[in-house]
């Protein structure tokens, strides 16, 4: 009984001593990663539309995309390489995350939804894409997963400490209204900016319901500026650098629009936080001063043929097959017709994670995986107007 009364002792000293050193001799458990949904278009499609029977516009898993590298050959992804949700989930210390109809895929750190060619409308590429309402079912299912794997309460934390990023509209101007005249005919501009923002409104309400809380925003970009917006401009000489006005005013109403909605949820919705930037002067200025941000060429894409390289030809699989490739994509802003290099992606993903407020708010992303969401300038403003009422 002696040596058992000893042993005891010992162990209680090695206790005491291990915390009084600190974890360098006790382990603690470490910080669980917040998961990562996404839901998008090609701006963030890492590979769901390699598993969908659809057109080769709305693909991208094929030589030259996927050539720089990093993973080895194209994957599905519109880029020379990465797109900012990978560089994103680095930041965060997750894994890449993975497509959401990729065969057996772990969905512990999150999914990605988005389908190249996709709309916020169903209307939009109907049949080819993966719309953003199928995407939401597609989120209800990954749910239901999470909850036989996890359990109820488990699943439910994860799902209400995670990051939610939508990037997503770009489709349903160009191709939907842009390129549509019935939808021009049977709809004004403005009309049509309220429907497609209508439509996003009800699926950001519709995460919050799941227990959604905090929001990552992907703006539209200049989109009448894309190469291949600017190769098919029926008034290229009207305005500086051959824009198409009317598409680039379509996403500035779209963007503003947004803003103003995503201010009222926050305000209304308890717990709703989001990052929220401002891409499309970010992407402009790049276009417009390629060497401030160490490119060479801010107009004319890497990838396809025609004016501007705007002719969506880039892998020889679409409906033109001559193209050409430029020697330094990373010396580009835009890789193909419509999609930026890896490097914008990069920037930008820095941009949003660790952006100034008055770049990036009212919180960056670095604050939303880490619940770093103290009292901001809104809130202060908030609670003045509410003593004021």
């Amino acid at each position: 009984m002696a040596w058992t009364r000893r042993q005891s002792h010992l162990s209680i000293l090695s206790f005491i001593i291990a915390v009084l050193l600190g974890p360098s001799l006790c382990s603690l458990p470490e910080k669980i990663p917040v998961a990562f949904f996404i839901f998008g278009d090609s701006t963030v499609d890492v590979g769901n539309n390699n598993y969908i029977k659809t057109v080769p516009e709305n693909q991208a898993g094929f030589q030259p995309y996927g050539n720089n590298g990093v993973f080895g050959g194209p994957t599905g992804r519109f880029s020379d390489g990465r797109v900012i949700v990978d560089f994103i989930a680095q930041y965060a210390k997750l894994p890449n995350i993975p497509a959401f109809l990729e065969p057996s895929a772990e969905f512990v750190h999150g999914v990605n939804f988005a389908s190249g060619g996709a709309g916020i409308l169903p209307e939009t590429h109907q049949n080819l894409a993966i719309d953003l309402r199928k995407q939401l079912e597609n989120f209800e299912e990954v749910q239901r997963s999470l909850s036989e794997k996890l359990g109820d309460a488990q699943a439910e934390d994860l799902i209400s400490n995670a990051v939610y990023f939508i990037s997503m509209g770009s489709n349903d101007y160009m191709g939907g209204y842009v390129g549509n005249p019935l939808m021009q005919q049977s709809y004004s501009p403005q009309q049509y900016v309220g429907m497609v923002i209508g439509n996003l409104t009800n699926a950001i309400q519709g995460l919050y319901q799941k227990g959604a809380r905090k929001f990552g925003f992907l703006g539209l970009s200049p989109l009448g500026c894309l190469p291949a917006l600017r190769a098919v401009n029926p008034n290229p000489n009207n305005n500086e650098g051959g824009c198409f006005e009317d598409a680039s005013a379509l996403a500035q109403a779209h963007n503003g629009a947004i803003s103003t909605v995503l201010r009222s949820l926050e305000h209304h919705l308890k717990g709703f936080k989001h990052a929220n930037s401002n891409f499309y002067n970010w992407l402009a200025d790049r276009m417009i001063n390629p060497a401030k941000y160490g490119f060479k060429e801010g107009v004319v894409a890497c990838c396809g043929t025609g004016p501007f390289k705007g002719t969506y030809s880039c892998g020889g699989t679409r409906t033109v097959k001559e193209f050409e490739l430029c020697d330094s994509p990373k010396s580009h802003v835009w890789w193909d017709s419509f999609h930026p290099t890896e490097g914008i992606h990069e920037q930008f993903a820095l941009e949003l994670w660790g952006g100034a407020p008055q770049d990036v708010g009212p919180y960056n992303l670095e604050a939303l995986f880490n619940n770093d969401l103290g009292t901001t300038i809104a809130d202060i403003v908030d609670k003045d107007v509410d003593a004021t009422i």
